[in-house]
């Protein structure tokens, strides 16, 4: 069998050669669509996550990124990683998946009254989340209410701790989309805000107690510079106030590593961690956080995540066109904000395709089934192929579930974990028709 010449993204290896079977038996055993999530990949991201950003950090996996409880659980193990939640739903998947709350954090600008309910039922319960990050003083007032009548830090019951979200008003370098540590972005608050909020925490009483700051910039991105003028604000915006809070120890700078296509070059977690020494010596040490957080998610799932999907159409439209039965509903990407996935063959002509030869591939323009002309996903080089032919769409570990949808009718794709040890498991079974409406 012909091969293809492996890249690579700084060492990363090219997985598709030693999974591509696997991947086919997946796809015959379960149909398409169908998500095959590789857990060698997904252990080689949380051991180089805790390499760069090792113990005493916390590791915050962010569930949006993909929200199937199997795949939260095999990333806390492999990143020892607690869990990043955005909402009640978010919460109750970490649970699901076996993390306790004392190593979840609750976040997230859509926080209803009823998410803040949650949070304050569960500390008088004596099992409060690790943390909970408010957003605006609106939000600390309706959680500063709630606290009281629950009587949180009154009567053995113990406070929720509360980090503040800053805005650090900088330029991401990133899709705008995906910016939203910019200045006009909805999330976080300006400096004025945030100090507005902790004194509304201050007079809150015992139940709510002030922790740090929490940070996030934006995804995908592809140079370090906004991050590190958001982490060198955030750390100043701390010392002016950690002076009046005895517990206030605590910066989470959030995610945002990248994950490029193979063989191209993006900074790795490490180069955003050699950062940190000497933007925290610029601050005083008594002025300095004493615990430090990241909230990584699609570095940690993205890699590790293959669509499959099989085609249903080719023909000439001024050129080779094949249409394939994943697109939007299983991955909105690409038509959302113009996201790149490479898509590569696992069969041609029927046959079995592990390492296509390069020069076998031709341009093809690729589409998904769904009745919008947005559901495309891009030119690839692609062998010759016809109805029935596999294809694997790469990389799509992140937020390719998690923002899925039923539109046209489609129930959800299954999820099935590839274990190390090369045994196929269904996580998550396929939706059914039954189940839509």
């Amino acid at each position: 069998m012909a091969r293809i010449e492996r890249s690579a993204n700084e060492g990363e290896p090219d997985r598709l050669a030693a999974i591509a079977a696997r991947l086919r038996e997946a796809a015959s055993r379960h149909g398409t669509p169908a998500y095959v999530t590789d857990e060698a990949t997904l252990i080689a991201a949380g051991l180089e996550l805790r390499a760069a950003f090792p113990d005493p950090w916390l590791r915050q996996y962010s569930v949006k990124a993909n929200d199937v409880p199997a795949i939260i659980g095999a990333v806390a193990t492999s990143a020892a990683a607690g869990a990043n939640a955005v909402s009640r739903g978010e919460w109750a998947l970490a649970r699901r998946a076996g993390l306790p709350n004392a190593a979840i954090t609750l976040e997230g600008i859509g926080k209803s009254d009823a998410d803040l309910r949650a949070a304050v039922r569960a500390a008088a319960d004596g099992a409060p989340l690790r943390w909970l990050a408010v957003e605006s003083e609106a939000e600390v007032a309706t959680l500063a209410a709630l606290a009281r009548r629950a009587a949180l830090g009154r009567d053995g019951r113990p406070p929720q701790d509360v980090l503040f979200r800053l805005n650090p008003d900088v330029a991401p370098e990133t899709h705008a989309g995906l910016a939203v540590g910019a200045g006009g972005s909805k999330f976080g608050m300006t400096e004025a805000e945030l100090a507005a909020a902790l004194d509304l925490v201050r007079a809150a009483g015992p139940g709510l107690r002030a922790r740090g700051i929490h940070l996030h910039v934006g995804s995908q991105l592809g140079a370090i510079d906004a991050w590190r003028d958001a982490v060198r604000r955030a750390l100043a915006t701390f010392a002016l106030l950690r002076g009046n809070e005895a517990d206030f120890d605590t910066l989470d700078v959030g995610g945002g590593f990248p994950v490029g296509p193979l063989g191209e070059p993006s900074p790795r977690p490490a180069r955003f961690a050699r950062e940190l020494p000497a933007l925290n010596e610029a601050i005083p040490a008594d002025r300095r956080p004493t615990r430090l957080a990241i909230e990584p998610g699609r570095f940690l799932v993205a890699r590790a995540g293959w669509l499959i999907g099989r085609v249903l159409h080719v023909r000439d439209r001024g050129g080779r066109q094949v249409v394939i039965d994943a697109g939007m509903t299983e991955l909105i990407r690409p038509a959302l904000y113009g996201a790149r996935h490479a898509i590569v063959a696992l069969t041609s002509l029927g046959k079995p395709l592990d390492e296509p030869a390069s020069s076998a591939v031709e341009p093809a323009d690729v589409h998904g089934p769904i009745c919008e002309s947005t559901d495309a996903l891009g030119e690839h080089l692609l062998p010759p192929l016809r109805r029935g032919d596999l294809v694997a769409i790469r990389d799509a570990g992140a937020y390719g579930t998690s923002l899925s949808s039923t539109y046209n009718g489609r129930p959800r794709p299954p999820q099935i974990l590839l274990h190390a040890d090369s045994r196929l498991e269904v996580v998550r079974r396929r939706g059914t028709v039954a189940s839509l409406g």
